[in-house]
């Protein structure tokens, strides 16, 4: 497993489990995460306007681990780093860590926005509400939101299954 492993497992599970753009998670900070209730303060986002995400259990045990294996870094370090030099992500290493990983795992590699759209739609199928699933991710406006929420055939099909109103009347 080993540094490079666990920090490569913990961003994966921040980016899915939180819809943050790929901007706002190499701008995070060692202190920007709560690890006691998973929160996280995103600084810097594209509305300019700070917001707090959340990631759930398995994303945290993995996050906990990977700091551990860094040694506790300060609170003002970033919080995903290179693991030579200890300096910020950028984009393109964050780009390159998600292909590289996609290569072992030999899967096409996924763009990073798309971590993004899988978190909308997931929380999206899972019940979360439209406004609170907005706010999670800095959208000004629901219609902006609405463009990551293109609900797939299967997705049409059971929801119409679950509330089709001939077949759950009668």
């Amino acid at each position: 497993r080993g540094e490079v492993g666990l920090r490569d497992k913990s961003i994966l599970l921040t980016l899915l489990d939180t819809g943050l753009r790929a901007g706002e998670a190499t701008a995070l900070n060692v202190g920007d995460l709560d690890l006691n209730d998973g929160a996280l303060m995103v600084r810097r986002s594209k509305s300019r306007k700070p917001r707090v995400v959340f990631v759930g259990k398995q994303a945290r045990r993995a996050l906990t681990a990977y700091l551990r294996a860094r040694g506790n870094p300060q609170p003002d370090e970033p919080l995903f780093a290179t693991v030579e030099k200890r300096q910020r992500l950028t984009y393109a290493g964050l780009r390159d860590i998600v292909r590289r990983r996609a290569r072992l795992a030999n899967v096409p590699a996924p763009s990073l926005h798309s971590f993004r759209r899988a978190f909308a739609l997931t929380m999206l199928r899972n019940g979360a509400d439209v406004v609170s699933l907005s706010r999670m991710m800095g959208h000004g406006s629901l219609p902006v939101l609405m463009r990551y929420l293109r609900q797939e055939r299967q997705d049409l099909g059971r929801v119409h299954e679950r509330h089709s109103p001939v077949d759950n009347w009668l």
